[in-house]
């Protein structure tokens, strides 16, 4: 990836946040639209994380990590501060591939 290509990407983004503003200005959104507009965050990140837990490349695989953000699951879920949560599932993670 080069620089030009970043800040093409940069530039790019930012002119879509703009023409956002630019569009709706003041005026308030459909309440469907606005929420589900505050669920597209939570959709990403999920996204995000399963396809960082499952994907090897181009193929799908399960390994130790699929383990680590299942602990880790199970922890946010005992409601466990965030930190706990992140150590928990690192250490399971790492414990899984030691084996």
């Amino acid at each position: 990836m080069t620089w030009g290509l970043v800040l093409a990407l940069t530039a790019t983004a930012y002119a879509f946040k703009v023409l956002g503003l630019v569009l709706v200005g003041d005026r308030t959104l459909p309440p469907l639209l606005d929420r589900c507009l505050s669920l597209i965050p939570a959709a990403l990140i999920a996204a995000l994380v399963v396809l960082n837990t499952f994907a090897d490349g181009r193929h799908l695989q399960i390994d130790a990590r699929a383990a680590g953000v299942g602990a880790a699951v199970l922890a946010a879920w005992r409601k466990a501060p965030l930190i706990v949560v992140i150590v928990v599932g690192a250490a399971v993670t790492a414990l899984v591939r030691a084996a």
